[in-house]
C-alpha cells in the first residue's frame, strides 16, 4: 500500500530532475502494488493511512486512472494542453525508456491505460522548475476542470472515426441525387467552359442532342477529367442515365464542335480589339455565335484584305447617326443635311439614302431575335433542296460522269423528308462541277418576315414620312435577300451535310457488326458465352441467319453452378442449340471446365452438345 506515496514523491521530484532516473511507477514492484490496490474492497481502501489537509487533491488524482478510458481521456487531453507553452525537448533516452513498458505489458490493457496517464508528464520540466510539491499540486488541480472535459468529448469524436480492424463502409448514392444527378452545390448544370460566350453550353448541347441537361452537365465534367467512352458506359450508368455509346458520341462531337466555335469566337475578338475594330455591338453579336457559319457571316466584312461592306464603307463616311436617327426620332432627321457634293457616297440624295439603307440592312442581318424569327418561320414551311445539270458541265466533264448523276439532273425534295445518301450523292455532283444545287424558300416566308420587321421587331418611334417609310422597307428587303437568305441556305446546306455524314458512319457500323455476327458455323444455332465471376456469364443465342434470339446472365461460379445449369439447359432445348461458344477472358477456364462436366455427364441429353 506504499504505491500512492510514492508515485505523489515521483511526480514532485520530477520537475527538479534532469530525468536521470526513472520514475518509481516503472518498476515491476510498483504494477505488482497497483494491481493489488485495484482489486481491494472498499472497506480497505477507506482504512488507509490519513494524509495530510492539505494534500486533498491527491486521492481524487490516482481514483481518476480507476474510473476506465474516460478518466485515461481526462489525464492526457490535460496534458497537451499544457504541453502548448514552449519547453525544451526532453532528452532523446526518456523516450526509449518510456517505451518499453508498452512492450512488456502487451496483455494486460488495465497495467497500460494507468500507465498512460503519466507518460507525458515527463517533458513538464521547465515550467515547474523551482517550484515546492504544494505549488505544484495547486497547478495540477485543474486538470479535472470543465474544459478538459469538453476535450474529452472532442477526442472520443475523432477515435470514433477509425475502425483498424472493420472494411471501409460503402458509399451509398444520397437521397437527393438517387440518379447521380449534379447536386446544388455543384453549380446546378453550370459548367464553367475556358471561353465564355452568351450561351450556356449545357444548354445548347441538350437541345442539339436531345439529352436531359444534368446528363449533359456530367458528361462534361466527365469528358473534362478524360473518362473515355467505354469506361463511362460501363461504370457511369447512374450519372449519364443509362444513355448508349453511340448517343454518348454524338454529345461528344457536338461538345467539341461548340467548343471550337468559342474558341475561334474568342481568337476573333482579341484579333479585332488589336485592329481597333472591335465595338459593343460587334462584341456581343461575336458572343451571341452558335455555329461556325453565323461567326463566319458576323466576321467576314472585318477580315483583312477585304475591301469591307457597303455598310461598313456608309459608317466611314459618317451615315450611321442618320440611320439610328431614322429608328429612334426620326421626326428630327434631315437627310439634306448630310450632302457632301465633292465626297462620293454623299454627292446627291440617292447616295445617301443608299448608305443609309445599307447601314440599316446591316443592323437588322445581325441582330439576334430578327434571325431567330426567320429560322422558326423556316422551319414552319416548305423549304426545298434543287439541283440540276449545271451549264458548262457538257463540255468539261466525262459523259460517264455525267451519267452517274443522271438521277439528279432534274431534282428537286424537302429538306425534312430528303434520304441522307441523295445529300452526298448531290455534294459529290457539285464538287465535280456537274451539278449546280440551291436552297428554295417560298415568296410567303420573305413577304411575312418583311411584314413583322415594318411592323414589330424595327417600328419606329415616331411617325414616318413617306420617303423614309420608303428607305425602312427597301432596307429590311435587301437584308433579306443580300444577307440573310444567303446565311439560310449555308445554314441548311452545312446541316444536312453533317447529318449525313454522321448517318454514313452509323451506316458503316451495322454493316460491320452484322459481319461481326455472322455464325462461326454455318447452318448451327449457337450460345455464346462471355465468363465473368462478379457479373456472372452473359448468354446470347444467335439464329443461323445472324438474328439474335435470345440474351441473358447465368453465375456459374458464385455456388449456384447447378441450379443455373437448368436455365442453360432448358434454353439449350427451346432454341434446338447443341453448340456453345465459350469467349476467350477472365473465368474462361472455369466456364470451359463448367461446360465439359456436364457435357461427360450428358447432362444435356438427347442434345448432343459440343462446345
Amino acid at each position: 500500500m506504499t504505491s500512492l506515496p510514492r508515485r505523489v514523491k515521483s511526480e514532485a521530484k520530477a520537475p527538479n530532475s534532469d530525468a536521470d532516473e526513472l520514475p518509481s511507477f516503472l518498476n515491476s514492484s510498483s504494477e505488482s502494488e497497483e494491481e493489488e490496490e485495484e482489486w481491494e474492497p472498499k472497506s480497505k481502501t477507506a482504512k488507509r493511512p490519513g494524509l495530510p489537509k492539505k494534500n486533498e487533491a491527491k486521492p481524487k488524482k490516482i481514483a481518476a486512472p480507476r474510473a476506465g478510458m474516460a478518466g485515461k481521456k481526462v489525464k492526457k487531453i490535460a496534458v497537451k494542453k499544457e504541453m502548448d507553452i514552449s519547453l525544451p525537448i526532453a532528452p532523446a533516452e526518456d523516450k526509449v525508456q518510456l517505451q518499453k513498458p508498452k512492450e512488456e505489458n502487451v496483455g494486460s490493457k488495465l497495467n497500460t491505460l494507468k500507465q498512460m496517464p503519466v507518460l507525458p508528464k515527463k517533458p513538464q520540466v521547465s515550467p515547474f522548475q523551482g517550484m515546492n510539491v504544494k505549488s505544484l499540486e495547486s497547478d495540477e488541480k485543474p486538470s479535472t476542470s470543465a474544459p478538459v472535459v469538453e476535450n474529452q468529448v472532442k477526442h472520443e469524436k475523432s477515435e470514433e472515426d477509425f475502425a483498424f480492424d472493420e472494411p471501409p463502409l460503402k458509399k451509398m448514392k444520397s437521397a437527393t441525387s438517387p440518379e447521380g444527378k449534379p447536386v446544388k452545390s455543384l453549380g446546378c448544370n453550370k459548367v464553367k467552359e475556358e471561353f465564355e460566350m452568351n450561351w450556356d453550353i449545357v444548354q445548347v448541347l441538350s437541345d442539339r442532342t436531345n439529352v436531359e441537361p444534368w446528363v449533359c452537365a456530367n458528361l462534361i465534367r466527365l469528358f473534362k477529367e478524360e473518362n473515355t467512352i467505354p469506361f463511362i458506359v460501363r461504370y457511369r450508368k447512374e450519372l449519364i442515365n443509362n444513355l448508349e455509346a453511340d448517343s454518348l458520341r454524338e454529345v461528344q462531337q457536338t461538345l467539341e464542335e461548340l467548343r471550337t466555335v468559342a474558341k475561334k469566337t474568342h481568337t476573333m475578338i482579341q484579333k479585332l480589339k488589336k485592329e481597333g475594330k472591335l465595338s459593343g455591338c460587334l462584341f456581343t453579336s461575336l458572343l451571341n455565335c452558335r455555329t461556325l457559319e453565323e461567326l463566319d457571316h458576323v466576321t467576314t466584312p472585318y477580315k483583312t484584305g477585304s475591301k469591307g461592306t457597303k455598310a461598313q464603307r456608309a459608317r466611314q463616311l459618317g451615315l450611321e447617326p442618320a440611320a439610328l436617327s431614322l429608328l429612334q426620332s426620326p421626326m428630327e432627321l434631315n437627310l439634306f443635311s448630310y450632302i457632301r457634293p465633292n465626297i462620293k457616297g454623299l454627292a446627291n440624295i440617292q447616295e445617301v439614302e443608299a448608305g443609309v439603307q445599307h447601314i440599316l440592312a446591316d443592323i437588322f442581318a445581325k441582330d439576334k431575335d430578327t434571325l431567330d424569327f426567320i429560322r422558326r418561320l423556316c422551319q414552319q414551311r416548305y423549304i426545298c433542296i434543287q439541283s440540276a445539270l449545271a451549264k458548262v458541265s457538257s463540255k468539261n466533264s466525262n459523259e460517264k460522269d455525267i451519267d452517274k448523276f443522271q438521277l439528279y439532273h432534274e431534282f428537286s425534295c424537302n429538306i425534312k423528308s430528303i434520304q441522307h445518301h441523295q445529300i452526298l450523292a448531290i455534294n459529290r455532283g457539285e464538287n465535280l462541277k456537274i451539278l449546280t444545287v440551291k436552297v428554295n424558300i417560298p415568296d410567303g416566308v420573305k413577304n411575312e418576315f418583311c411584314w413583322w420587321c415594318v411592323n414589330e421587331r424595327w417600328r419606329p418611334k415616331q411617325f414616318l414620312k413617306p420617303e423614309l417609310m420608303r428607305i425602312l422597307r427597301n432596307s429590311v428587303e435587301d437584308a433579306y435577300k443580300r444577307l440573310i437568305y444567303p446565311l439560310l441556305c449555308r445554314e441548311f446546306r452545312s446541316k444536312l451535310t453533317s447529318d449525313a455524314e454522321k448517318e454514313s458512319v452509323m451506316m458503316f457500323g451495322r454493316n460491320l457488326r452484322q459481319l461481326l455476327l455472322t455464325s462461326p458455323v454455318r447452318g448451327r444455332t449457337l450460345m455464346g458465352v462471355d465468363p465473368g465471376y462478379k457479373h456472372g456469364c452473359k448468354l446470347a443465342i444467335i439464329s443461323p441467319t445472324s438474328q439474335i434470339l435470345h440474351t441473358d446472365i447465368v453465375y456459374l461460379h458464385s455456388g449456384q453452378g447447378f441450379r443455373e445449369a437448368e436455365k442453360i439447359k432448358r434454353l439449350l432445348l427451346q432454341f434446338s442449340c447443341s453448340t456453345v461458344v465459350i469467349g476467350n477472358g477472365t473465368a474462361c477456364r472455369e466456364t470451359e471446365a463448367y461446360f465439359a462436366d456436364l457435357i461427360m455427364k450428358k447432362y444435356f441429353a438427347p442434345l448432343d452438345v459440343v462446345y
